[in-house]
């Protein structure tokens, strides 16, 4: 029975449906889908991709969008304006974004619904000598993904800045899938987007609707830890410090379910457009979707209790600086990441310049600087491009510092102005020793290699500060029940659980051949999650998360199920598509209640999932 809905604006007729016995095209084969436990409005055009009416692309993506709208809880589905998604690198997305691409080939209706753009990729193709990638096949594999995303009809902007020029910005929803663009977005525009991860943006992209949830509704968006800024802020890079630093104060315990969402008091009003991107993107790190700057942001909802509250004083902002300084020969400087302004790329020019009116040149290419294609051609024009040429200075279009693989028996350990960059190529994307320090000081070692002499600095996991976790030894029985996946018929799964309170971030922290978690400090490190019954808060990090999660279960790698306490776009994605037995929104919070090594039982049944423990793990 169809009925008409009215929702403040539009008017739109919906299918009242409970998807039950829905007959799809799966690989070439029909099989029985069958959706229980939910009862959603599904506008018509989306109904339409549901019963394969536009072809088995638009299908899986359909699919996706529900599932994810069933477990946000939304109430209906919205219209999106424009997505970008993410996972473009062969280094981040990897085995599972070029084999899951491949699968999508082929079909002619398979194109995007809503203006899309792309993120940056693993090289500037017109100067992959120059970087001196050691990685096989690495620019055939490269351009097979992007050709792939482009036939499906996504503008290959290859920017993960679609907010510094290129995409014009409007009000509205959008679905964006990298970190950074995702809370430099909310938090200074009127677009509003989740933190997508790069399938559910594919996913929105294809079919041009999303559940209404999370950041989308206005109640949400509020603030839920208060910062207070002491220290100066005078440098660019400072703001990068800072962002990276409130991620790194967050606690377990403190009630987060979109994320932490500072409102930061105390910074000077008079911050740029790089000061302002610095900061949401070292945020971004964490997890941060969005955040309020008392002068720099609209006015933060009034807040009668934060989760939490924190001082960012002068001392803090210099310790930092000092556990992030060059020890040890720096092999390469990079400027860049997220990808450089038209301003930033001018600030190291002008830093540049002062070095050349000594007479100074760089040598072997010490300086690499980052920028999308767009502003490329704005500093190309303005003669910014051949000044830092001239310099000996290598600049680059359409990739940035975290996805480029580097040529290690020339560069082991980089100079950069950006906590993004630390953050990731200290990961096991390229597992490089990292220092940090501003423009200017990056400049000087780029002319001088002699600034920062010895050995190299190495990565010591061990020396990692440990990771806080509010997990204690349970040794009652135990039964929990929470929700299934819409797309998902009944399942009955038995294992050993393997279970942490501390978020998972899979691109750069899991490993993606072995399986084995590799972030030091993490309750976790260096275990691998195959075979097992993965219990966790919810994926950090990277929104290209769920690649790195579809290829290890490709390769036989991935766990054997996986529950979420928090609603997760960066996990539930790679599930629903490869059908992994999930579970999310139990009554108890399961990472808590189950240690890890117990031997549990998860089922599905008519949608509701039920976990329960078989034996109990000893204490150790």
């Amino acid at each position: 029975m169809d009925l008409l809905v009215e929702n403040s604006n539009r008017n739109y007729y919906v299918k009242k449906t409970k998807f039950c016995e829905l007959l799809i095209i799966d690989s070439n084969e029909l099989k029985e889908y069958r959706c229980r436990g939910i009862s959603v409005e599904i506008p018509p055009e989306l109904q339409s991709m549901l019963d394969a009416e536009h072809g088995p692309t638009k299908q899986k993506a359909a699919r996706l969008v529900v599932d994810l709208a069933a477990s946000a809880g939304a109430s209906e589905f919205t219209r999106c304006a424009h997505a970008h998604v993410s996972g473009v690198s062969v280094i981040t997305g990897g085995h599972g974004l070029r084999r899951f691409l491949s699968d999508l080939s082929g079909d002619p209706e398979g194109t995007v619904s809503i203006p899309t753009t792309l993120n940056s990729a693993g090289c500037d193709r017109e100067q992959i000598e120059e970087m001196g990638i050691d990685h096989e096949n690495f620019l055939e594999y490269q351009f097979e993904i992007i050709h792939a995303y482009s036939e499906l009809g996504i503008d290959a902007t290859l920017s993960c800045t679609p907010y510094d020029r290129g995409v014009e910005m409007e009000s509205g929803i959008g679905s964006w899938a990298e970190s950074n663009a995702v809370c430099y977005s909310n938090s200074y525009t009127s677009l509003m987007t989740n933190r997508e991860s790069g399938l559910s943006a594919l996913a929105t992209a294809l079919t041009g609707w999303a559940p209404l949830w999370g950041l989308h509704i206005e109640s949400n968006r509020i603030p839920n830890i208060l910062v207070t800024v002491e220290a100066s802020m005078e440098n660019l890079a400072d703001w990068s410090v800072l962002g990276d630093w409130i991620g790194m104060q967050i606690k377990p315990e403190w009630n987060l379910p979109w994320g932490f969402m500072p409102r930061i008091v105390g910074l000077p009003s008079n911050a740029g457009f790089e000061e302002r991107k610095a900061l949401t993107a070292a945020a971004a790190n964490y997890g941060c979707p969005m955040l309020w700057a008392d002068g720099l942001t609209g006015e933060a909802p009034e807040v009668t209790q934060f989760e939490g509250e924190l001082i960012f004083a002068e001392n803090d902002l210099a310790e930092r600086y000092a556990e992030l300084a060059p020890t040890g020969t720096v092999d390469l400087v990079v400027i860049g990441c997220p990808q450089a302004s038209v301003g930033e790329a001018r600030a190291t020019a002008a830093a540049v310049r002062s070095h050349m009116e000594l007479g100074q040149k760089i040598q072997d290419s010490r300086l690499w600087v980052f920028t999308s294609g767009y502003n490329y051609e704005l500093l190309q024009a303005d003669g910014t491009v051949d000044l830092l040429e001239e310099a000996g200075a290598l600049v680059l279009k359409d990739t940035c510092p975290e996805v480029t693989p580097y040529n290690r028996s020339k560069y082991n350990h980089i100079l950069t102005n950006s906590l993004k960059a630390e953050h990731y190529l200290k990961s096991g994307l390229n597992r490089l020793p990292t220092s940090v320090a501003p423009i200017q000081e990056c400049v000087a070692h780029a002319f001088n290699p002699a600034l920062s002499e010895g050995p190299r600095p190495l990565l010591d996991g061990k020396k990692a500060k440990p990771l806080a976790s509010n997990k204690t030894h349970q040794t009652s029985s135990v039964t929990l029940y929470g929700n299934g996946l819409p797309s998902q018929t009944d399942w009955k799964i038995t294992g050993k659980a393997m279970v942490t309170d501390v978020p998972i971030t899979y691109l750069g922290y899991v490993n993606r051949d072995s399986g084995v978690i590799e972030e030091p400090g993490h309750p976790l490190d260096g275990v691998p999650i195959e075979d097992t019954i993965l219990i966790y808060p919810k994926g950090s990090g990277s929104t290209v998360a769920p690649f790195v999660l579809m290829g290890l279960i490709y390769t036989g790698k991935g766990p054997k199920g996986i529950i979420n306490r928090d609603v997760c776009p960066l996990t539930l994605p790679a599930a629903s598509l490869l059908a992994l037995p999930y579970a999310h929104g139990f009554d108890d919070d399961p990472t808590l209640a189950i240690n890890d090594g117990d031997s549990v039982e998860m089922s599905l049944e008519n949608g509701q999932v039920q976990l329960s423990v078989l034996s109990r793990a000893s204490e150790d």
